[in-house]
Parts: structure tokens; sequence; C-alpha cells
């Protein structure tokens, strides 16, 4: 399916940013991370980049840790952030060749005996370690097979930029409006949809409600949904920062696409809010606290 991608039909006086962050993208890894650092110092104590949003988030999420605790994963996540801010620009210049050193899949191969059958498997995640890195990797381990859903962004540039850099090592991205065309198009082809399922919804008569982390949470519900309509397996990836700069996928099925679902109870979208709990509670910092997660309140 040949969606419309974004062009360079932005205006001129984005040029020096875009010379600007090619220019950064550039650099060594090593050189990146010394940036990083002082991105962190920008953050947390000059810009105090949504400093309550993180503050509240955490303590609403953890309410058993006293604010020393609360303080130090405060901390963590600023440096996670400062990090991920540099790797995701990396994604501009990063040869193929190192991302597929600085990425690696555990339990694809799963995914790879349904594409021999040619069949559309759905994998979701969530915003944790470098999600960003984990789509463009993919697509190397399985040319023209991986679509990934995305909002388009408003700022011309900003949606321009950015599709280049989830896309430039072949990855498919599709608009979320266009999700369920994409998939009747991709039909039989044996690929994978991939999106992040932790974007709160706009509204809460299109949400599925549950706990997450001691909080009444939205969820969208597409992957139920879409899982029934097309006998989609889906699977849940759990991405994981293994040191600086390198990060793990590890994927777990979580429906097989033939069983019988009771759409009523959302069956998926509550295996995902209980995975991506564990995930969090696990590897607090390196989730990303900074993003309204809970601005929708149930009614």
């Amino acid at each position: 399916m040949n969606h419309a991608k974004p062009t360079r039909n932005f205006a001129w006086y984005y040029l020096p940013l875009e010379w600007l962050l090619l220019g950064l993208s550039s650099l060594p890894m090593p050189v990146l991370y010394v940036v990083a650092d002082g991105f962190y110092l920008l953050l947390r104590f000059v810009l105090r980049y949504r400093q309550k949003v993180v503050l509240q988030n955490l303590r609403n999420s953890f309410p058993e840790k006293s604010e020393a605790e609360i303080t130090g994963l405060q901390h963590g996540f600023y440096r996670h952030f400062a990090d991920l801010i540099v790797e995701i620009l990396k994604l501009a210049t990063i040869s193929k060749e190192e991302l597929s050193q600085r990425v690696t899949l555990y339990g694809h191969e799963q995914i790879a005996h349904y594409f021999d059958q040619n069949r559309t498997v759905i994998t979701f995640g969530s915003h944790a370690g470098n999600w960003e890195w984990i789509l463009p990797a993919g697509a190397l381990f399985y040319p023209g097979k991986l679509d990934g859903v995305y909002k388009p962004l408003n700022n011309k540039f900003f949606d321009y930029f950015v599709y280049r850099l989830r896309s430039r090592t072949g990855a498919g991205l599709v608009p979320m409006r266009e999700t369920v065309r994409h998939m009747e198009e991709r039909r039989g082809q044996g690929n994978s949809l991939c999106m992040l399922s932790d974007q709160s919804p706009q509204k809460s008569k299109y949400a599925y409600w549950t706990t997450l982390l001691h909080q009444d949470t939205a969820f969208y519900t597409g992957a139920d949904r879409l899982a029934v309509q097309f006998n989609c397996p889906v699977f849940y990836g759990s991405i994981r920062r293994i040191r600086r700069g390198y990060y793990g996928l590890w994927l777990e099925q979580v429906y097989d696409g033939e069983s019988p679902l009771d759409l009523s109870q959302h069956p998926i979208t509550e295996a995902f809010a209980r995975r991506i709990e564990r995930d969090i509670r696990e590897r607090p910092t390196d989730y990303l606290w900074s993003h309204r997660r809970w601005k929708l309140k149930k009614d």
C-alpha cells in the first residue's frame, strides 16, 4: 500500500535546523553520549522539562516508595531520556550494520513462522527503552515485512524528519486512520503491523478501562478488534535496555489468531496492561514518564 509520504515541502527557515540535526547525528555514539550528559543537566536543572508531570506520574504509580526513592527514579528517567534524544537522532545517519549490532531480537522466530504461512501478525509495545530503534532494526531482519502505525505530526518539517528516521531502513509507516484499509490490502502477504498501545485515548467512550500502577487507566482497543477481524496472532514486545546504547526486544505471544475471544472483555488489551505494568516495575527509569499517560479521567 502506497501511503502519501511527507515531503520536503516545509518552510526554508527549517533548513539550518535540519543541517544541525544531521551534523549532530553524524557524530560517533561516544561523542553523542557526552552531548546527552549535557542534555540531562539542561532538561533536569535548567529547563525542568515537565518536572511536575514526571513527579506526579512517579508518585501516583509508586505510592509505596519514599520521596528519596522517587527522586532517584526521577534522576534515572532524565538520564535515560537524554540518552534517548541522541539515540533517536542517530537514526538519521546510523549504518545498518551498527543498528543491527545495537538491537537484538529474541523470539522473532515465532513471528517468522507466521510469515511463512502468509499471515498478518500484530505486534504491540510501549514507550519503554528505545522504542524508536525497534522498528528500523526489525526491518533489517525482515525486509518488507514490518509496518508501523504512526500519527502524522502537524509541523511539516518534523513530520518529514521523523518519518525519514523511522523508514530509512525499509520499514513501512501507516497513518493511524488508515490502519484497517492497510490490513485489508496486506492480507495474505505475511507481514507484521507494529503499534505502541500505551497512548491515552482522546475520549472515554472509545477506551477500555483497567488499572495500571494503582490508577484507572484508559487504553485503545484496536488490537482486540483487529486481531478478531483479520485472524491475527498477537505478540507483545518487551523493550529492555541491556546497557547504554544497546537494547533487546523480547517477543511474547498473547493470542494465536484463532481461539474465540470475548471482545466485551478486551482480553488482548488487558494482557498488554499486565505486561507493561510488569515491565515498568522491573525497569521504572526506562519508561516515558514525561508524557501525560493518565490525562483522560474515567467518567
